[in-house]
């Protein structure tokens, strides 16, 4: 040994021997500690940190399914089907409701039709028949500013 290296230099001959390592069981292995992979791709034991405990979901008690809710989720098939068929009625039923359009304007017209021969009908029936038009003439006299009026009515 010199006094200016105060260790002894040996120069490796042959492959390196890798350094025999103590094997330790899983269950050997203290908490907070575990297996990792470095970036050269060896496995080593390492402390990790632990992962994050996610807050547990508190369970929700299940809601029982509102009254309403069911009536209306049962009726609306029904409903819908009801539509549906009363549409395929309608279909089928066209030409009757057209031909019971046309009737019922025919209806009216006659309504409104009477309505104007009515007068005439019974204009004609009060005269009795005869050819021309009533004259009816009023005779009224009265004595003084004051005098009672007396008078007398004709029918020709």
């Amino acid at each position: 040994m010199d006094s200016d290296n105060p260790y002894e230099i040996t120069a490796l001959t042959g492959l390196p021997q890798p350094i025999p390592r103590p094997v330790m069981l899983p269950d050997e292995i203290p908490p907070g500690v575990d297996w990792v992979t470095l970036p050269n791709g060896m496995r080593t034991l390492a402390y990790v940190q632990p992962p994050a405990m996610a807050p547990v979901a508190q369970p929700v008690a299940a809601r029982p399914v509102p009254t309403w809710a069911k009536t209306t989720a049962l009726l609306t098939p029904t409903i819908g089907g009801g539509i549906a068929a009363a549409g395929i009625g309608l279909s089928y039923a066209a030409p009757g409701l057209i031909a019971m359009s046309h009737a019922l304007w025919a209806a009216v017209a006659l309504i409104a039709a009477g309505a104007v021969a009515l007068p005439v009908l019974l204009g004609a029936c009060r005269r009795g028949g005869k050819g021309g038009p009533a004259y009816i003439t009023q005779n009224i006299t009265a004595t003084g500013l004051f005098g009672r009026a007396s008078g007398t009515i004709n029918h020709h």
